[in-house]
């Protein structure tokens, strides 16, 4: 058995892997024109608004009964029509990012052993379904152990960029500021800590131990800020403006452009190690995430070869249109971020508020020591706050 201490460490890297991604390499190109300590401003208050909705999904999670993800939640606080918006949002967020990783890291991965193993264009998709497929067929142990794996080989990369760069680092390109161009930036930033999906497969993970669970999120989603943040002095302290500007037009991998200013051919080797960890963790999270959501709510218990219709289901529309529809999912990806206001922000909140003051015949939840402090007024302004997002995201 693993001790509770142990599933700690594992919780916390689920945490910061299913949030660090390959795009994480890219956002300074996003918030670039903003300039560094409005980029840092977004940052930090992205992160504190999307720990108070992870709270409040945690809060409902605690009061549900056995292993109930998020179809469960929201059928149970806001019926029917919640249910089906969760199904249709859940699943078109999770199977974009599913496709889209299975994408970046066939083509990494391929680009490392073309010269040794020659494949069919479907060979390495097709492989790397097969190996993630065990994984999630195995459970959540298999998985956190590999998680743990890529991420001292992700944190390892992320060194080896800072100790080349950091004392490089010009403090004069740090003071550009521009908060007229904070606002095209904010939905890349808030994708960039959607970890919510992971918190109902790690409250089971975690025996629902509340004050575990807490650490977890907290922990797991300050290490991505942490890194963010350096990476951010990194990049916009040794670009200037136009150069950041030309290589987000020309789409050249943000690796690639900085050996131009530090000389060193193993920014592009770390660089490339890093994405391809960034890619895997979060696709270690999401996939998980989307199969313990399918396990609730297709009502599949998870034992023996039942598992394998949840595998299957996780993975083979995604592996489809990955190989004969990639346009689909990379379409879907565009609305990325209106998908995650709607399921991690604005679900949330809602269901919380129905949680604790929806009518009482039908508040039969389960007792918890958990409840996010703030009141009434604080779901309320986050629910408004998130109509306010979801109306910039669609206008825009």
């Amino acid at each position: 058995m693993i001790s509770k201490k142990n599933r700690l460490v594992g919780a916390i890297l689920l945490v910061s892997g299913t949030t660090i991604g390959a795009a994480m390499l890219a956002l300074p190109l996003t918030t670039g024109l903003a300039g560094f300590w409005p980029a840092i401003l977004l940052m930090v208050g992205v992160w504190l608004f999307m720990m108070l909705t992870a709270f409040y999904l945690l809060e409902v999670n605690l009061r549900m009964k056995g292993e109930s993800n998020i179809i469960s939640m929201a059928s149970k606080t806001l019926g029917r029509g919640g249910q089906i918006i969760c199904w249709i949002i859940y699943l078109l967020l999770l199977y974009a990012l599913i496709s889209a990783y299975l994408v970046g890291c066939s083509e990494i991965v391929g680009d490392f052993f073309e010269p040794i193993i020659k494949m069919a264009y479907w060979g390495w998709p097709g492989l790397l379904f097969l190996l993630f497929a065990l994984c999630i067929f195995f459970g959540t142990q298999l998985t956190d152990f590999l998680n743990r794996i890529f991420m001292v080989g992700l944190f390892g990369a992320f060194i080896v960029l800072i100790s080349l760069g950091l004392g490089q680092v010009q403090p004069k390109l740090l003071m550009h500021r521009d908060w007229l161009h904070l606002l095209p930036s904010f939905s890349v930033v808030l994708t960039t800590f959607g970890y919510h999906i992971i918190i109902p497969t790690l409250t089971t993970y975690l025996e629902h131990d509340t004050k575990l669970l807490k650490r977890a999120i907290m922990i797991g989603s300050v290490i991505p800020l942490l890194l963010y943040i350096l990476w951010q002095i990194l990049v916009m302290g040794l670009m200037p403006i136009p150069k950041l500007v030309a290589v987000a037009a020309s789409g050249q991998q943000i690796s690639v452009a900085l050996q131009q200013f530090l000389g060193s051919g193993f920014v592009v080797a770390a660089g490339r190690l890093f994405a391809l960890c960034s890619i895997i963790t979060s696709l270690l999270g999401v996939s998980l995430s989307l199969s313990d959501f399918l396990a609730d709510g297709l009502k599949i218990e998870k034992q023996s070869w039942n598992k394998l219709w949840i595998v299957l289901l996780t993975f083979a529309p995604p592996l489809l249109f990955t190989l004969f529809f990639p346009r689909g999912f990379l379409f879907a990806l565009k609305y990325a971020g209106i998908f995650v206001v709607i399921l991690l922000v604005l679900l949330p909140a809602w269901m919380a508020y129905y949680e604790r003051y929806g009518p009482e015949t039908e508040r039969t939840f389960i007792k918890s020591d958990f409840k996010v402090p703030g009141g009434k007024w604080a779901i309320v302004t986050t629910i408004v706050l998130a109509f306010i997002i979801l109306a910039v995201e669609i206008i825009k």
